[in-house]
């Protein structure tokens, strides 16, 4: 029973993040751009093909064999962690990694693309959606959680 919560969060999160993506086929796609908030935020219909930053576009079953790689991954490490709550915290993050690639791995196998939309007007940056959203801020926090506040439990010295 204790996959039952980190599976409907996942059923959420992918479902929201294949609605935006629904919603930027259906309208944004025909007119390509649209101004969003003022210098800050526009939406760009983008057909990505690659993975981060364009890289390895057109390799499609390659990026797919590296998603389920990265999914099974996610999986085992899940169920591996400790029980206690200060894994919690770690536990909802992975969720949010694992929901983030398995909204574009469907867009990939669905659509051969992973439909991309928003773009910052104040700066350069790859236009993006909410899978990616969710695995940049997952990892962040996990970085951060790794490396600030999960304690490796000290071995206990054996007098000898």
């Amino acid at each position: 029973m204790m996959w039952l919560i980190p599976a409907v969060a996942t059923v959420i999160l992918v479902g929201l993040d294949q609605i935006t993506k629904y919603f930027a086929l259906v309208y944004l796609k025909p007119v390509g751009s649209m101004e969003f908030i003022k210098w800050f935020l526009n939406f760009i219909f983008v057909e990505n093909r690659g993975v981060a930053f364009g890289m390895f576009s057109g390799q499609r079953w390659f990026i797919l064999l590296l998603t389920i790689v990265i999914t099974i991954a996610l999986i085992f490490y899940y169920t591996k962690l400790p029980k206690t709550k200060e894994y919690q915290l770690v536990r909802m993050v992975m969720v949010l990694i694992f929901s983030g690639a398995l909204g574009n791995m469907l867009d990939r196998i669905f659509r051969g693309y992973v439909v991309d939309f928003f773009a910052f007007a104040f700066i350069d940056f790859p236009v993006f959606n909410v899978a990616d959203i969710y695995v940049v801020v997952g990892v962040c926090i996990l970085a951060f959680l790794i490396l600030f506040v999960i304690k490796e439990p000290e071995e206990e010295k054996k007098d000898e």
